[in-house]
């Protein structure tokens, strides 16, 4: 609730500090920026530190920055840039916050019950955006914004002291922690090596980059409407969230009949359409049904994405996906607000809407073919690999790198089906954090084939193997399947050995 008591006050304060349509949507650009810049950072620290303390941290930062903001209201210092730079603090916050939420959510919640544990997390999300906006423009209209800001301190201190008493589950791995750097690696990793998380982060990106023209130029919408005011942004935005709730309540019903593609795409049009047809009245109670349905849109799309995304990722990387995730909508909010703001200061309001409705159903077209659902989800619950044979000698955790090498002798006639199952292996290795991937023909013995993978360090590779899901135990059996003998598939393990006199620094890159 406190972001987006946070978002209308300071929204509404800038239409107090400026006229400027520019100034007034960059303050939803300073709110989602952060979001799109420190994404990846914030979400691989959540995945490698004490997930509680992390989150703990996160709430005293937006308490901080709501005390900032409160006293500078309260003395009269706040200016149009000064405004803009806390916005973007509180934004800070919320982006080292986002992703260590979305990780816990999975761990509290069985897979069976993500959708319906998502869509009440939208309701929850989406009642505090009917609240909040109500009590803020309560505020605003009989104290000043200030008192926003003091109350959002408050909360914010409370869910501080709140997440420091839930106990999380102590992680099971025995191995050292992931090294920062490396950590965000893996991620991107993954993230390049998941078809249908791309997919979704392609989604994302596009959606909120037009659906964003419309909330980042509502105060002046609002404004512009007969009447009016202050009060009438706020209605507008209570009305988005009434719609969300209203839609998330239905959602189980309507996943009986549609897929995830049907909410991406049919929510995508009504909201186009619903912008388009918000600017084009002229009064207050004719616009209110309007967001009411621009609400169910939004909800449909964003639940629909979130839950492709949180079933496409096993947990041991959940957080930096979800960051990922959250990068990719705050960077499409970030530059609509931008972009649609600048159309906004060319044209106006009503143009820049209108040219984001027409961008939404160009996105609707040119991505017809494009689809979130992607088959049956994969089964990334952790699963034991098979047992490897102890090292001959001690080797240190930062040995490496580390190469493993597997022989499969197969039918020469299969070997257009195994390539097949070897991409995807391709792919399950790359995204557990390999450096490299190959898979090579023998020349003189048809049918024998080696695939070979690169780790960084013994340490990475150990952590890979800690890695191991359903998902890649089924494709385990696949390989299986293709390997003739009586004998298992040869293993080998080497680790890296420089020559006398020759630095890690001259080594070949990933051998």
């Amino acid at each position: 609730m406190t972001m987006w008591m946070n978002d209308v006050a300071a929204a509404w304060l800038m239409t107090t500090l400026t006229t400027s349509p520019v100034m007034v949507a960059l303050v939803q650009t300073a709110s989602t920026l952060p979001v799109f810049l420190l994404g990846l950072p914030s979400g691989a620290m959540a995945d490698i530190v004490d997930r509680r303390r992390y989150f703990a941290a996160t709430q005293l930062w937006v308490a901080v920055n709501a005390l900032l903001l409160a006293g500078l209201s309260l003395a009269g210092a706040l200016t149009a840039p000064l405004l803009l730079l806390l916005t973007f603090s509180n934004g800070i916050g919320l982006a080292l916050r986002w992703p260590v939420f979305s990780a816990i959510v999975p761990q509290v919640v069985p897979k069976s019950q993500m959708p319906q544990a998502l869509a009440l997390n939208g309701i929850a999300m989406n009642l505090s955006r009917v609240v909040g906006p109500v009590l803020a423009g309560v505020l605003i209209t009989t104290v000043n914004p200030a008192a926003v800001f003091v109350l959002n301190a408050v909360l914010a201190g409370v869910a501080f002291v709140l997440v420091l008493r839930w106990r999380s589950e102590p992680r099971a791995s025995t191995l050292p922690g992931e090294r920062f750097v490396g950590a965000m690696r893996v991620g991107l990793s993954f993230a390049r090596q998941s078809p249908r998380l791309k997919v979704v982060l392609l989604r994302v990106f596009l959606f909120f980059l037009q659906s964003t023209a419309l909330m980042a130029l509502l105060p002046l919408v609002a404004a512009g409407l007969h009447g009016g005011g202050a009060g009438t942004f706020t209605i507008m935005l209570s009305c988005v969230g009434v719609g969300a709730i209203y839609a998330a309540l239905c959602f189980p019903k309507w996943r009986e009949k549609y897929d995830r593609d049907a909410f991406v795409r049919t929510g995508t049009a009504v909201h186009a359409l619903g912008s388009c047809l918000i600017v084009a009245v002229p009064e207050f109670w004719l616009a209110l049904p309007l967001m009411v349905v621009l609400g169910m849109a939004w909800i449909s799309v964003a639940n629909s994405l979130a839950v492709a995304a949180q079933m496409a990722m096993p947990d041991w990387v959940r957080a930096r996906g979800m960051s990922l995730y959250q990068m990719a909508l705050m960077g499409g909010a970030a530059a609509g607000s931008l972009v649609w703001g600048q159309v906004a200061d060319w044209l106006d309001v009503r143009g820049a809407v209108l040219a984001a409705a027409a961008f939404g159903g160009l996105v609707l077209l040119a991505t017809r073919r494009v689809t979130v659902e992607g088959g049956e989800d994969h089964d990334f619950t952790p699963a034991a690999p098979r047992a490897a044979a102890e090292p001959a000698f001690a080797i240190a955790d930062d040995a490496g790198p580390v190469m493993v090498t597997i022989e499969y002798q197969i039918d020469p006639a299969r070997a257009e089906d195994f390539s097949a199952v070897m991409q995807r292996t391709r792919q399950a290795r790359l995204r557990q954090g390999a450096l490299s991937w190959g898979l090579f023909r023998d020349v003189s013995v048809p049918g024998r084939y080696i695939e070979y993978s690169v780790d960084e360090t013994w340490v990475e590779h150990r952590r890979r193997l800690e890695r191991f899901t359903a998902f890649d135990a089924e494709l385990r059996a696949q390989r299986m399947a293709f390997h003739q003998g009586d004998e298992p598939p040869v293993l080998r393990r080497y680790v890296g050995d420089a020559p006398a006199g020759m630095s890690d620094s001259t080594l070949p890159p990933q051998l």
